[in-house]
């Protein structure tokens, strides 16, 4: 066993997920000569979501945990659907997500490779072409208690078969007319068995080897391959792969010459509550304008997760939370939630911020007066220091932050009430005034000026049951805030398979405040930074702010309140 293999101590053992005890016994027994090598094989047809992150975390993961190599490899055997633009993002969130690769490969590296195999298995009399539809096919596959019958074309000379295949390279083929099978066994209860289909005819362009090919390898005969041409000792998929993976033996058992194999190993996807995982759907919702794009902050792709707010080490603790087993379920999205919460509570700056506001007058207050008052970064690290922020006669506040014929149990601005100032001034609330339709536009109220917080007086620290948070109105900066909101009702969208999934869309995801009053200090965010709004919950700047116009999206709320509000409909 190599040094940098890491071995966990017996004490340890009990956190192993199942695939790193495997990992452990393989470089314990001296398997593929100690080496750990693994791989994460996107198809560059979409962007990366949540449940892909689960995936790159185990990949980079357990070869970063035990000294051995992860390759990134597009599996990039379908140009219909693949595009550059997808290649560049997965390389992006990668790196975001705190993981680099030792190699960068694509499939398309092997195709001469396998089409050279394909090849030997026409001439061993293991591959055949069928000319029958995609229909045809399918039904005499049978199903998985009655066994499939045989192509008419199963038993056609090789010479023949050689002269299609090389036709159908050659682009003499209409798609659709012939594809390439391998001869297996129409009986086996494995259906995937049944004489799998390996090439295809595709005419269309492709982003790395332009028209230079016309069939193209499907992904069960050129995923084990690859795997094995590349050196992987471990390679690691979710649950629905297991049923494929006598078939990825037996490709390789047919031309592998030495003991090395890679072998397969199957985990739990990831299912998240109210959270739509199907790539084809989520191309759907961008494509018809139902989200603003893959970066969307309500999409659960890595890019809109970055976007609306998320860090890559939430993330990453969340995949280490919910962990990795052999059976599928479905994670409560709160957990996810948590873990942000978690990790943000420990980063991020407070501010004040006001997203709906009234005018406070503090009456006894001098007019022209103001002071700067002290007001910690973050409590969860001294290291952060404080800052001053301006206090004044008049200051912005939360509308809701007054009621002027209030419940027993509302310890906010209400006639005869005191309150807290944030980092400021007790105040007892002594009135309001309203427009001709009955709304309030102004609060008024008097000050205490020995009840300054941090002056050290006794009557600074004089305890009152209510804080509220504000805004001076001299010094502050106009914002735009995106409230952003899970993106769908019901939290098992498969419950739902029946209804069209856009009518499960929520339609209060999305809710944009204007004219939100936010501190001075927030003049120098830069886009992605994240922040605290007091009382309110995480945000963090959008991409589309600019020195003339900030913008920020709530990231998470401070607690959740998705579950009461669920509870009361």
């Amino acid at each position: 066993m190599s040094e940098n293999s890491n071995i966990k101590t017996e004490d340890a053992k009990k956190s192993l997920n199942f695939i790193e005890v495997i990992v452990e016994n393989d470089l314990k027994e001296g398997k593929n000569g100690s080496r750990l090598q693994t791989r994460f094989p996107p198809e560059p047809n979409g962007y990366l979501h949540i449940g892909h992150a689960k995936a790159i975390c185990m990949d980079f993961g357990i070869a970063q945990r035990y000294g051995g190599i992860c390759n990134l490899r597009f599996d990039d055997t379908n140009p219909v659907k693949e595009d550059v633009e997808y290649v560049d993002s997965i390389m992006e969130d990668i790196h975001w997500l705190g993981f680099d690769w030792g190699n960068l490969y694509y499939a398309s590296d092997y195709f001469q490779q396998l089409w050279d195999l394909a090849v030997r298995f026409i001439k061993e009399g293991k591959a055949y072409v069928d000319e029958q539809s995609a229909e045809q096919i399918a039904q005499q596959k049978g199903t998985p208690t009655v066994p499939g019958t045989e192509s008419p074309y199963r038993n056609r000379p090789m010479e023949e078969n050689m002269e299609l295949f090389q036709k159908m390279t050659d682009g003499e083929i209409e798609e659709g007319k012939m594809v390439l099978r391998a001869k297996i066994d129409m009986a086996s209860p494995n259906m995937h068995f049944r004489d799998p289909i390996m090439y295809r005819i595709i005419n269309h362009p492709h982003h790395r080897t332009g028209t230079t090919w016309k069939v193209y390898p499907m992904y069960d005969y050129a995923h084990g391959q690859s795997d094995y041409f590349e050196g992987v000792t471990h390679s690691i998929c979710t649950l629905e792969f297991e049923v494929h993976r006598p078939l990825y033996d037996w490709f390789i058992d047919q031309f592998a010459n030495s003991d090395y194999r890679p072998r397969q190993f199957e985990f739990n996807r990831l299912n998240l509550t109210y959270t739509m995982m199907s790539k084809r759907k989520l191309l759907q919702l961008v494509k018809e304008g139902l989200v603003r794009g893959w970066d969307d902050p309500r999409m659960p792709t890595v890019c809109g997760l970055r976007r609306r707010g998320y860090t890559p080490e939430s993330i990453r603790n969340f995949v280490d939370k919910i962990g990795y087993t052999k059976y599928d379920g479905m994670i409560d999205v709160a957990l996810l939630e948590h873990s942000l919460r978690e990790d943000l509570n420990a980063k991020a700056q407070r501010v004040s911020a006001v997203l709906d506001p009234i005018k406070l007058v503090l009456t006894n207050y001098e007019g022209g007066k103001t002071e700067k008052m002290i007001a910690e970064n973050n409590p969860e690290d001294s290291s952060k220091g404080s800052r001053e922020v301006t206090f004044s006669r008049e200051l912005f506040i939360e509308r809701d932050d007054f009621m002027e014929d209030a419940p027993k149990k509302y310890f906010r601005l209400t006639p005869g009430n005191e309150v807290r100032l944030k980092n400021a001034y007790i105040v007892k609330c002594i009135g309001c005034k309203k427009d001709e339709n009955g709304l309030v536009t102004e609060v008024y109220a008097e000050y205490d000026a020995l009840t300054k917080s941090g002056s050290g007086s006794e009557e600074s620290n004089r305890k009152v049951k209510g804080t509220i948070h504000w805004v001076s109105t001299e010094d502050y900066l106009d914002a735009e805030v995106r409230l952003y909101d899970r993106l769908f009702q019901i939290p098992d969208l498969d419950e739902e398979k029946d209804k069209d999934f856009r009518e499960l869309l929520n339609p209060d995801s999305l809710v944009v405040k204007a004219g939100c009053k936010v501190e001075a200090s927030l003049a120098t965010a830069k886009a992605l930074d994240h922040f605290q709004f007091q009382r309110i919950g995480y945000f963090n700047v959008d991409p589309d702010s600019t020195p003339d116009k900030l913008i920020f999206n709530r990231t998470v709320s401070l607690k959740d309140s998705w579950s009461k509000v669920k509870d009361k409909k």
